[in-house]
Formats: structure tokens, sequence, C-alpha cells
């Protein structure tokens, strides 16, 4: 035991005096090892830090409070809810008896105990003053000074308000608005004027732009003063913060819930029931969530197969360059085995390096990651828009990861010790390298997991619906392929007979030197290997994503749609396009108002109607017609006629695609919007300017030939025959129409409206905006430009600009091929730092029997560049195997979906999925001719042309 301790502990002391000798080598191995723990403990303290505890949950929602009270909008029906308060639902199971739910409010003051005390907690929006012009925010009415809601908000500065005429704002209000403390705010549409005396921030939701006012000092101001203005008055959502001795038990929640209110308790989320005693667990389809094990399992070994490939590629790098101080110190080892030391005792020191390397980059990525968690702290919390518990550290957990650091650099340092201790003292002390031969069993081993994983990826990919298959198998055929390396180096030098001196020699050396060949070429093969594969997933989703990619207007179109009060700013609206964009052609459209003037496109506010298109009965699909009693009309189908409908029948199929979105997807405008859609049909333009109405859906237009607009005036009304399925109510306009030939894409819109047709039909109309054609697309400048004015005028515009498809990976494959690079680079580079090592021997021969200086650049480079390209074309050819997996995979789910669709009767799809494969062959190119070159040069530029002059060795 005590020889044991003893030998360990000097063999320590000669690794840590040799890491300290070579500082280079030593910080290369750290930094290899230490970046990775650090991401991943940096990672674990911002996860743990940012996780709060249900009473911190509880202070950021409820404050102080006992419990909040919110309407459950069941109309005083009783309900049942679950312990948090997060799912509610009526006792009366209305959805067995074909009953319209309840969707009235109620009133939670009745529910509320004798003797609490209440706070009032109410929210709803204002477009604010600015001092760049109008903003979108919420507005919260809480008293946020009192004791009863501490926590909900925390000052930052100043204080809450205190009077009527006074709000206090969020940071991030003010940070969008420019204004500050002191500042006086108000409301478009509103006349009134408040101070701002304090900011704040909301704990969870940092991002969030508002303004806290005390209850009845805004809103009900507000509301009756935009109402009057002819503005629709916006909701509000009203809670109450309750706080009463003893707090609130799960009986005092149910007897509450008996109200048709819904509670937040303080106690019961802090002690839940079981899930027997929640009534609303015991409803079919309402049993709370839990992980699945199957899940958990699925979830642990993908983060066990990433750890290990990364472990794995480490170990792979650090390897080579522990061999190299092996290498270097063979005579310092040969003297341990020349007074006695046994093999045990060389590995033992090779070893110790490792472990002194592991443990020294596990305590440096450790520490660094807790620095650098607690200072960018601030910057952390506002990237994820919310503050942290607290700086959460378990110690058990930086402690494994940290283990992880010492097992890869025991792991590095596993085969240049047993190399080392196979090396004879005569060998290590004369410099001898011995005769070496390569494992047999290895190259059979690695065959054997190649087959076996691209068995497993094929069966995974091909018979199952699981990734976790296909990537287990692949990463199973990639360790197989690692194993392979040494016997593929070897038929790699079978090509060196046609090449020149130089890349003969260096390829050569490669071959003859796979100990510290092979390690270096697994680990370029198994990052360019996990890259070829995530550029070749990504290039085809890429592919198919363009593929399916439907745009909303002809390419370089505009379209500004005004969405509110009636389209009073769409002239302005209009304007600034025309100023901001190089604007070619403008169609202006319009809106068919029903009701008073004012009411936005969707009609909101009393008085407000809408229109629809009608379709006519015979052109409805069956699938979707609505049945008397209420049934789901596909299942009055056999799975084979629900196919064969959306198979073959025009009405079962979709119609409008994607586009701007417009009421009753209608226009109402002149000719030139045509040209803008891209409609190039005479006949559309003739037909709109005779009055008719011009279709781009034969689904529309009934067997006379004509369109029906009806009017909606009482939308209740409305609704209520519809659910009665009784004949709809509202006038109908009738239009003859014109039916566009060929199917042209329509981006949306399904008919056009002259002004002249509708004003002679008795219809109003309002401005909603105008589309537009460019002469060429409009830069970032122009459209800040535009964004700016239209924030002035503060109404809600859509600006939609069609750019085309624009693909979100390019940047992804660009960082994949500069991570490949560097790590082939670093890879080549340590095994070129080897190879000068193991071969100054032979570079001194070469310059006695007269070559050049140059030749041992150039032999740098080719060895260099060997490892390489061998690396690069092992790693390109292994890594397509999982990403071709995975898409197959992909398919055949998305092709299971495609024919339940059709099974179902869901309607709208008309073509199997296409799920393409694509090999990326720029990044490709890149890595098999530009990686290479570039170590290839850079070796050679690094690499001194005559060597340091050596000391004559004694015979």
């Amino acid at each position: 035991m005590t020889t044991w301790f003893h030998s360990w502990r000097a063999a320590v002391r000669i690794a840590r005096r040799d890491a300290w000798r070579s500082k280079g080598r030593s910080f290369l191995v750290l930094a290899m090892i230490a970046l990775p723990i650090l991401g991943v403990s940096a990672f674990a303290v911002t996860i743990r830090s940012s996780e709060l505890t249900t009473e911190q949950q509880l202070e950021r929602s409820i404050g102080a409070a006992d419990a909040r009270f919110t309407d459950g909008h069941v109309e005083g029906e009783p309900l049942l809810q679950d312990p948090k308060g997060e799912q509610s639902a009526p006792v009366k199971e209305y959805e067995k008896t074909n009953e319209p739910w309840p969707d009235g409010p109620t009133d939670v003051t009745k529910a509320i105990p004798a003797g609490a005390t209440v706070l009032t907690d109410a929210r709803g929006s204002a477009k604010l003053t600015t001092t760049h012009g109008l903003l979108q925010a919420e507005v919260r009415e809480l008293k946020a000074a009192d004791p009863v809601a501490r926590g909900i908000m925390v000052l930052t500065e100043g204080r809450f308000p205190e009077k009527n005429d006074e709000v206090a704002a969020s940071t991030a209000f003010l940070k969008s608005s420019g204004l500050t403390i002191g500042s006086t705010l108000t409301a478009r549409g509103f006349d009134r004027e408040y101070r701002i005396t304090g900011a704040y921030e909301l704990p969870s939701s940092l991002k969030t732009e508002q303004v806290n006012a005390l209850p009845g000092a805004f809103l009900a101001p507000y509301g009756s003063a935009v109402e009057k203005a002819g503005i629709p008055k916006p909701g509000v959502d009203t809670t109450y913060l309750v706080r009463k001795s003893g707090g609130f038990t799960w009986n005092d929640v149910q007897t509450v819930n008996t109200k048709g209110v819904v509670v937040q308790a303080r106690a019961v989320i802090l002690d839940p029931p079981a899930d027997s005693e929640v009534p609303l667990f015991q409803r079919e389809g309402w049993a709370p969530w839990e992980s699945s094990a199957a899940a958990d399992a699925v979830a642990l070994a993908a983060i066990g197969t990433v750890v290990g490939l990364a472990m794995l590629e480490i170990t792979l790098l650090a390897g080579p360059a522990f061999a190299v101080g092996a290498r270097r110190s063979r005579r310092q080892l040969g003297l341990v085995g020349a007074n006695g030391g046994a093999r045990s005792h060389i590995r033992a020191i090779v070893l110790s390096g490792g472990l002194v390397i592991g443990v020294a980059a596990a305590v440096v990525g450790t520490v660094l990651a807790l620095l650098l968690t607690l200072a960018l702290r601030p910057l952390l919390e506002e990237y994820l828009g919310a503050r942290f518990g607290g700086f959460t550290v378990r110690p058990l957990e930086l402690l494994g990861i940290a283990g992880l650091a010492v097992l890869t650099g025991l792991l590095s340092a596993i085969v240049p010790a047993i190399t080392a201790s196979r090396t004879t003292v005569l060998a290590s002390l004369t410099g001898r390298r011995g005769v070496r031969r390569s494992s047999r069993v290895l190259p059979v081993v690695g065959l054997v997991a190649f087959v076996i994983g691209a068995v497993i990826a094929l069966y995974g990919s091909v018979v199952t619906d699981q990734f976790i298959v296909v990537a287990g198998g692949s990463a199973l055929a990639e360790l197989g392929v690692v194993a392979l390396t040494p016997a593929l180096v070897g038929l790699f030098g079978r090509s060196g007979r046609w090449l020149p001196l130089s890349p003969r020699l260096a390829l050569r050396d490669a071959v003859r030197n796979r100990g510290r060949t092979a390690p270096a070429v697994a680990a370029v093969l198994a990052a360019v290997a996990g890259t070829v594969a995530v550029a070749t997933y990504t290039a085809s989703t890429d592919a198919q994503s363009r593929q399916g990619y439907h745009p909303k207007l002809p390419h370089g179109a505009v379209a500004a749609i005004v969405t509110e009060e009636g389209g009073r700013d769409a002239p302005a609206v209009r304007e600034a396009v025309q100023r901001s964009f190089p604007v070619d052609m403008r169609a202006d459209v319009s809106r068919i108002s029903v009701g008073r003037q004012g009411c936005g496109t969707w009609g909101e506010g009393k008085g407000c109607g809408r229109f629809e298109v009608v379709t006519p009965p015979a052109n409805e699909c069956p699938l979707w017609t609505a049945t008397p009693d209420g049934s789901d009309p596909s299942e009055r189908f056999t799975k084979e006629q629900r196919r064969k409908l959306q198979e073959e029948d025009w009405r079962c199929q979709s119609r409008t695609g994607d586009g701007v979105y417009v009421e009753g997807n209608m226009l109402v405008a002149d000719a030139t919007v045509l040209k803008v859609l891209g409609i190039t049909d005479p006949g559309a333009a003739k037909a709109l300017a005779e009055g008719k109405i011009v279709s781009f859906s034969k689904a529309l237009i009934d067997k006379n030939g004509a369109v029906g607009i009806r009017l909606i005036t009482d939308d209740e009304a409305y609704e209520k025959a519809a659910q009665e399925r009784k004949p709809l109510p509202g006038e109908i306009k009738s239009f003859p129409a014109y039916l566009v030939p060929g199917s042209p894409p329509s981006y949306g819109v399904e008919s056009v409206l002259s002004p002249a047709a509708a004003k002679a039909a008795g219809l109003s109309t309002v401005p909603m905006g105008a589309y537009f054609t460019t002469d060429h697309l409009p830069s970032t400048e122009q459209r800040q430009k535009l964004a700016g004015e239209i924030a002035k005028l503060g109404s809600s515009v859509d600006v939609t600009l069609e750019e085309g498809y624009v693909s979100k990976y390019s940047i992804v494959l660009l960082a994949l091929t500069v991570f490949a690079g560097l790590v082939t680079i670093g890879a080549a580079g340590i095994a070129t730092g080897l190879a000068q090592a193991d071969a100054e021997a032979d570079l001194k021969t070469l310059s006695a029997v007269g070559a050049p200086p140059r030749v041992r650049r150039t032999l740098s480079g080719f060895q260099c560049g060997v490892v390489a390209a061998m690396g690069v074309v092992l790693g390109s050819a292994a890594g397509i195997l999982p990403a071709v997996g995975l898409r197959f995979t992909e398919q055949r789910q998305e092709l299971a979906f495609y024919q339940r669709a059709l099974d179902e009767g869901w309607g709208g799809i008309q073509e199997p999925p296409s799920v393409p494969i694509v090999v990326p062959w720029e990044t490709l190119a890149a890595l098999l001719v530009a990686v290479p070159l570039g170590a290839a040069l850079l070796a050679a530029l690094v690499t001194r042309s005559r060597g340091a002059l050596a000391r004559r060795a004694a015979h």
C-alpha cells in the first residue's frame, strides 16, 4: 500500500514538472478539456439559478396575498380546478350534451369572504405617447405600494403612484419610450396627463412594457373617452388579491369554485392535495401531466450520446499531445526503466500527465464558469427576461462535471501510456523506434461495430419512427470507423507511389507511425462527420422549407393594411410608404364597412358589424358541411370516401393559401391591384370595369354565376343562428362574377370588387391601405424610416414586404464549416508536431545528403495536409449516414401524418409530403479542398527551414 502510494506520488510530481516545462503543449490540452467544462458548468449554474422555488414564484405572482381570485368566465356556474389554478372546467360536462359552454362574466366580489383584505389588480392596454410617437403598452392598475402586493413589482427608482394623475413605468417601457421619471404621458384619444413618479421591474418579465396606475385612475376614464371618439374600447382583465386570517385551504378553494371563480391559493400550491382529491383530475382527459419514463430515457440516452462523442473527440485530440510529451520524455522514461522502474511505473508517469492536466482543467473550467456566470448575471437575466431566484451552486453537479474533465484527461493519456511502457529501455535511451505492429483485433472490432451501427440506423429510418434509434446506430457506426482508422490509414499509404517526393515521404511517415497518425485522423473524422451530418440535415431541411414556402405577395411587392379605427390613417400610411420605399406602382384598397364609422377590421365595439363572402351550399365540401345534430360531418363517410373526396373533389381542396390577411379575403379596389398581384388576364380588368366581382375561387360562384356578400349587423344573432342550424340573418348583396381562368396565385385574396360597383350596390367602404410594387427591395435604412413614420401615426398597421424565401441556415452552414476547419487544422497541427519530433533524425539525414532547407518546411506542410485530408475524406463519408437516416425517418412520419389527414378528412391537403435529401456540396468542397490545403500552408509557414543545432550523440 505504501509502495503504491509513493510510486504514484512520484509519478504525479514528475508529470507536474513535465507539464510546467512544456507550457505550450500543456496549455493547449488544458484549454481543449477546460472549455467544454466551462460551458457545461456555466450552463448548469445558470439553469439552477434561474429556477425559482415555489415561494419565489408565489411572491412574484400574488405578492404577500393568500390567494388570487380570477373570473372563470362561466357565468357564475360551479366549476372545478386544479390545485395551481391553471386549469378549470364547469362542473356540468357540456361537451357530452353538445350544449354551448357558458362564456359570460362572473361577479368575483361575491365570492370574497367577509373580513378579508382585497386588492384589485386590473390589466388593459393603451397607445401611450412617447418621445418618438405612440407605443402600445400594458396598463396595470394595482396599488403596488400596498404590503399585500409586495414582490409583484420591484421599485428600482423613484416611488409608486400615490395620486390619480401619477403613474410608475417599467424600465422596459422607459427604455422604449425615451421617457424618464418626471416626464408626462397620455394616451391617444385621451386628454388626461399623467406624471411618471418611478421606475420598476417585473422580476419574471423584464421585457414587459407596462405602466402602473392606482385602481380606477386610468382604464375606466380612458375606455369611456376612446369609446366616445369612436375608437374600440380596450378589454380589461380584473383579478383580486385576497388576504385573510388562516389563508385558504383546499376545501375553501372548492367552496369558492361553486361561485364560478378560480383561486390561486398560496397554502394549496405549497401543500397540494393528492390527485385523488382533485375532482377535475378524475375526468377523462384532465389528468395531471407527468413526464413519460420512456421520454426521459430517450432524453438521457441522447445526452449521454452527445457527452460521449464530445469526450471521444477531446480524447482523440489530446491523445497525440500526450504522445508528444511521452516521445520527448522517452530518455527520462528510459532512465526510470534503467534504474529498476517497472512498466507500471512508466504507465503511471504518463497517466499522471493526463491526471494533472485533467484536474487543472477541471479546476480552471469550474472556477471560470462560476466567475463568468456571476459577472454576467445581469446580462443573462436581461437576455432571459427574468431575474434569477439567487446564485445557486450545486456542488455535486459541478463535481460530476469536473469529474468528466479528469476522466477525459486520463482517457487521453491511456494509449500513449501503454505505448511508452512497451518501449524497451534500450530503445528509449538510444532514441530507436523499434518494431511496431498494428493491432489485428481493433480493425475487426471496428468493422463489426460499423456494420451493426449501420444496420441499426437503417432499421430506425425504415421501420421505426424513433430518432434516437437512428442517432444511436449512427454513433455506433462512427465509433466503428474510428476503430478502423489505423487500417484505413494503411490503405491510404498505397497511393504514395504516384506522388512526388515530399508528399510521398509525408504519407509514408504517417503510415509508418499510425500510433500518432490514427488518433489525429480519428479526431478530424469525428469533427467532420458531425459537421457533415448536421450540414446535410440542415441543407435538406432548408430545401424542404424552400419547396414549402408560399409567398404572401409577388416578389418585391408591399402591402400596408390599417387594421383599426375605420382606416382613419390609411391615406397617411399610403403616403408614408410612397415616401420611404422605391415604389413603382400603387393600388389603393378599401373594405366594406358595416355599422357605425370607426370600427376596425375585426368589427370590435358596440354597433360594429361585419360582412362575409357567401359560399353557396352546393359548393361546400361535404366533409365540412354542418350537420343538423352538430356531429362531426366527416363521420358520415367511410375512410375510403373521405380519401376520395379530398383527392378528387375540388370543393375539399385548399383555396386561398398564404397571403396578407384582409377581411373576407376580399378587396375593394380598381384594376391596378390586379397588376400588383400579377394577374395578367385582360378579362379580369374588363369585368371589374363592368361592375362585376372578380373571383379567384369558383367555390364562391353560385349556379347563376354570381357572388353574394352577406352584411352582418347583429353578430350575436348570427352566431346563435349558426349554432342552432337556422337560416343566417343579414342582407345579401349579389354581384355578377368573373372567374379568373387558370387558378393563378392570388396571395390570399379570393375576390376583388370595384369601388364604383360597391357604391352602386349601396355598400359603405372605408380606406384600408394600399398594395405597392417596388423597383427594387427597400434597404434597411428605408425600412427603418417607414417604421419611424408609422410609429408617429400610432395606428396599428400591418406592413408586409415580400422578399422571397430567405434561408435561415446559411449562417449555420458557415459556422459548421469554420468549426470543422478549426478542429481539423488543430488536430493536424498536433499530429505534425509529433511527426517532427519523431522525424528529427530523418530530417538530419536529408540535410546531410544535400536536401535544400525548404524540404523541411515542405515536408511539414505535407504531413499536416495528409492528416487533414485523410480525416476529412473519412469524416465526410461517415457523416452522410445519420443525416440520411434522420431524413428517411422524417419522411415516414410526414407520410403517416398525410395518410391520417386523408383518412380523417382534415382537408386542405393536396399533395404528398416532399422530404428531399440535399448534400451541401459547398460545405463538402470547403472541407475536402480548402481545409487540408489551408492546414498544409499554415504548417509550412510556421515551420523553420533549418532545425536547431543538436549535440552530437555520444557512443
